[in-house]
């Protein structure tokens, strides 16, 4: 059994698939439904993936894995995005942050926290696809060097 197929407590973080580290993508949501389906879609597509269910778990996951970029909900119990990205900035962490929202005012809330995209949802999964490639960079599966 991988360890996105366990059933998930509201205070564990979850790895599941390749290999921790610089790969591996983090899927930050409290919503169960929203972070099995991107956890399996970035599975699919090659990628490593850890689980957060708020920020506070968030920021232990990027302090242990560093990952090549997070995928972040804004609207969460225990620590919500503006939390999350402004203790994960005080801590001196920078990876790439992709906000994840249904809020009209998307655009505006990645801009507040500096993340370096956003998706409102519901969205497209060749949109999340092609953000994430984009955004995880050379860590994307199968690509080289950037220019390559």
């Amino acid at each position: 059994m991988r360890a996105s197929d366990k059933p998930e407590s509201d205070d564990t973080m979850r790895q599941s698939g390749g290999t921790i580290g610089e790969h591996t993508i983090l899927v930050v949501d409290d919503d169960p439904s929203i972070r099995g389906t991107i956890t399996d879609i970035l599975e699919l597509e090659g990628y490593p993936v850890a689980t957060a269910t708020n920020g506070a778990e968030a920021l232990t996951a990027v302090e242990q894995l560093q990952p090549a970029l997070v995928l972040l909900d804004m609207r969460m119990p225990v620590m919500d995005g503006w939390g999350f990205a402004g203790e994960m900035r005080r801590r001196g962490l920078h990876p790439p942050v992709l906000v994840m929202t249904a809020a009209q005012n998307a655009r505006r809330w990645a801009e507040e926290i500096g993340a370096d995209g956003y998706l409102s949802k519901p969205f497209e999964l060749l949109d999340l696809i092609d953000a994430v490639a984009r955004l995880a960079g050379e860590a994307a599966p199968g690509n080289g060097p950037a220019g390559a």
